[in-house]
Order: structure tokens, then C-alpha cells, then sequence
């Protein structure tokens, strides 16, 4: 019981992460490959928030996501919007977003250097908590509590929302929903921010249960998001979620038995084999192909 609520709280922060990344694709069909940037630019805004602001933990995490938030809007307006016109604006948006999540680390370089940065002494709350002899902290708690909140505020936007009804109507089809009044370059630009404001809650989530920002901590978790992605169904909300807590219950199950560094092998070798007996993914549909 202990390491599944270990990995539960561990694979929210995945699946928060993979939300934000799966809402862009799923909506937008891009792929935004500078998400892990704004993700690891949240956890040191976290970090100075706290540590030169004063401000408690609990109050960085609005501020971080109106950070991240604007972070997506510059994301859209500079990697992604310029190119819609193009042929190849699905590859051309990939490569420049590429671009611009290396321009934002190399700007954290220069700002808060190469070092692993953590948050100070007394941040967080010492008290644990028990739940059938499983033993775990506040802050653990939190986190879970948080990245359900929004995980399932995200799911009333999109499906109940006048916003979440136009995304779902751009998602559909941009030509016919612009035809029928909506504004799609709107709805685009608020979607990059929703996306970004997700992962950078998540890039601040992991940074307080770790209690370490590192610049290459993006790109650690990139990968993983987009194995949950795709093992839940491509663009499928649901299966970001349920991917990614698998691959949190994984991980951890892996280190407690097997040992620390087959962490990453079994993880993905269990999100290979779904794939393996459901390609399209636990959450997808299958396509058929016109020819």
C-alpha cells in the first residue's frame, strides 16, 4: 500500500504534465515540443517565488501558473502561429518549438546558473499522515489533491464550457468552426495557455516533492510524457491521466523491488507492452485509413 500511494503520487505529477501536453495535440494536432522548457522554468520561478518573494508554497503556485500561462502564449505567437500557412506547419511548428524551449533554458542558465537550486529550509509543512498503514506527508498529499483538482477542472472545461465547446469544435474542424463564428486563432492561444499553465503547475509539483530544480529536469520528464500520451490514446485527456499514474505506480514498484536502476526499463517495457496488445492506445480509437 505504501508504494502504491508513492507511485500515485508520483505518476499525478506525470499525468499532469501529459495533460497539458495531450490538450495542444488533441485540440491543435501539434506537437509542442518547448512544454518540458516551461515545465522546468516553472520549478525555478517556483523556487524564487518563495525563496526571494517570501511567499509560502501553497501561494507560489497561482503565480507560477499565470507564468506559465504567458510562457504559452509566447510559445503560440512565436514557434507556432507564424507557420500555419505553411505545408508543413505540423514538422515546421515542431522544429521551432524545439528551438524555443533551448532558448528558454539557455535564458535559466544565464539566470540562475547551472546548479541544482532547491527551496529553503521550513518551506514545506513536516506533519505525515497515515491511510491503511501507509504513511505519507502533507505536502505528498497535497500535490495529489492538487493535480486532481485541475485534472478534473480541465475536464468540465472541455466538455461542459462555451471555451471547451469551441475547442472541441476547432478539434473537429478549424475551417468549418471559423465558418460558424469561432475565433480560432483565440481559442489556439488559450488552449497554448491552459497547456502551459498545466505543465508549469506540474514542473513546480515535482520541483516540491523532489526538492530540486534542475535545467535538464524538461527534458528527463519529456519522454515520459509522451510515452503516457500515446499509451493512453492520442489525444485522449482520460488516457494522459490513467498513463500517467500507471507509469508512476511502475516506476516506484520497480525501485522497491527490483532496484533503482531498472526504474526506467521496467516503466517502459509495461507502456510497450499495452501498446503491443492496444496499438491505438488504452484510451483511442482505431482510424481507418483513406486511400
Amino acid at each position: 500500500m505504501q508504494q502504491l500511494l508513492n507511485g500515485l503520487f508520483v505518476g499525478s505529477i506525470y499525468a499532469l504534465f501529459a495533460i497539458g501536453f495531450t490538450l495542444v495535440f488533441g485540440i491543435l494536432d501539434r506537437l509542442n515540443l518547448a512544454h518540458p522548457s516551461v515545465f522546468a522554468a516553472s520549478a525555478f520561478i517556483g523556487i524564487e517565488l518563495v525563496e526571494v518573494a517570501g511567499l509560502p508554497w501553497w501561494a507560489a503556485l497561482p503565480a507560477v501558473a499565470v507564468v506559465g500561462g504567458v510562457l504559452g502564449l509566447v510559445v503560440e505567437r512565436v514557434a507556432f502561429r507564424p507557420l500555419k500557412g505553411r505545408a508543413d506547419a505540423h514538422f515546421a511548428g515542431l522544429i521551432s518549438s524545439i528551438a524555443l524551449g533551448g532558448m528558454i533554458i539557455a535564458l535559466l542558465q544565464w539566470r540562475y546558473g547551472p546548479d541544482t537550486r532547491r527551496f529553503p529550509a521550513g518551506t514545506f509543512p513536516d506533519g505525515q499522515l497515515e491511510l491503511l498503514g501507509a504513511r505519507f506527508t502533507i505536502l505528498q498529499a497535497a500535490i495529489l489533491v492538487i493535480s486532481v483538482v485541475l485534472m478534473v477542472a480541465l475536464a468540465w472545461l472541455v466538455a461542459r464550457s462555451r471555451l471547451g465547446r469551441a475547442m472541441r469544435a476547432v478539434a473537429e474542424n478549424p475551417t468549418a468552426a471559423r465558418v460558424l463564428g469561432v475565433d480560432v486563432d483565440r481559442v489556439t492561444a488559450t488552449t497554448f495557455a491552459i497547456s502551459a499553465a498545466l505543465g508549469a503547475v506540474a514542473g513546480a509539483l515535482f520541483a516540491m516533492n523532489v526538492n530540486s530544480a534542475q535545467l535538464g529536469m524538461g527534458s528527463a520528464i519529456e519522454l515520459k510524457g509522451l510515452a503516457v500520451i500515446i499509451v493512453g490514446g492520442m489525444g485522449s485527456l482520460p488516457g494522459a491521466l490513467v498513463g500517467g499514474l500507471l507509469l508512476g505506480v511502475a516506476e516506484v514498484l520497480a525501485v522497491q523491488y527490483i532496484g533503482s536502476s531498472w526504474r526506467d526499463l521496467v516503466a517502459f517495457a509495461l507502456l510497450f507492452g499495452l501498446l503491443i496488445l492496444r496499438p491505438q492506445g488504452i484510451f483511442g480509437s482505431r482510424r481507418l485509413r483513406e486511400v
